[in-house]
């Protein structure tokens, strides 16, 4: 989803930092053997979170939505040097994928891939998160935040994506659509909840920057 006219966004994308070449290699095959691509975070996107990981310089990173790796290869290229990312995905298929390009990048032993329910994973975790990178089903964003926000460190980062959701949430709601109103719910308590200091980055499908007080 692009929200700037064209000619900005394609502005913006050329004067930002290209993408590495692996992580062109890990979309072209996600494109070419993986269902619903437009998951993947995408170059730019990509770009954003490897320089927020880059500026915080996180220990513990949880990830939650897998997906084939792309976001998490982007967040470890800001791992503090003893960091780690535990990230989550329900779907087992993909784990070839993602070890793949894990240990090309070289990367694949700061990072720990926990497959299955994540509503019930992150309660078994004991750890405490310096940034925490939600992309995973919509409706289920509210129950991700209560379930990480007490196990975030003082100034740790919480990310939230599409929370946009291709413009659905300034729209007409239908009462059928129970992500955009799980969304639209979501952005609100992140606005209001007086735990954190939030920002919606209008970036792609939107994304939510929210820092730990």
């Amino acid at each position: 989803m692009h929200f700037l006219p064209e000619n900005i966004d394609n502005y913006v994308v050329a004067h930002s930092q290209e993408e590495p070449k692996i992580l062109q290699e890990l979309s072209k095959e996600t494109w070419q053997k993986v269902l619903n691509p437009r998951m993947l975070s995408g170059a730019f996107q990509g770009r954003v979170l490897s320089m927020i990981a880059k500026l915080t310089q996180p220990k513990t990173i949880l990830e939650i939505g897998t997906y084939t790796g792309y976001s998490a290869l982007c967040l470890a290229e800001g791992l503090h040097s003893d960091g780690k990312i535990i990230t989550i995905d329900k779907n087992e298929e993909l784990e070839t994928l993602q070890n793949k390009y894990f240990e090309k990048s070289g990367y694949q032993n700061k990072i720990e891939q926990l497959v299955g329910d994540a509503t019930k994973i992150i309660p078994k975790i004991d750890e405490k998160f310096d940034l925490v990178f939600i992309d995973a089903d919509k409706s289920n964003y509210i129950n991700y935040f209560n379930l990480i926000i007490d196990k975030m460190n003082p100034g740790g980062i919480i990310l939230s994506d599409n929370v946009l959701w291709s413009g659905k949430v300034v729209e007409e709601l239908n009462p059928k659509d129970i992500d955009t109103k799980i969304l639209i719910a979501y952005n609100k308590h992140l606005n209001t909840d007086d735990r954190i200091e939030t920002v919606l980055l209008p970036i792609r499908d939107g994304l939510t920057v929210s820092r730990v007080k």
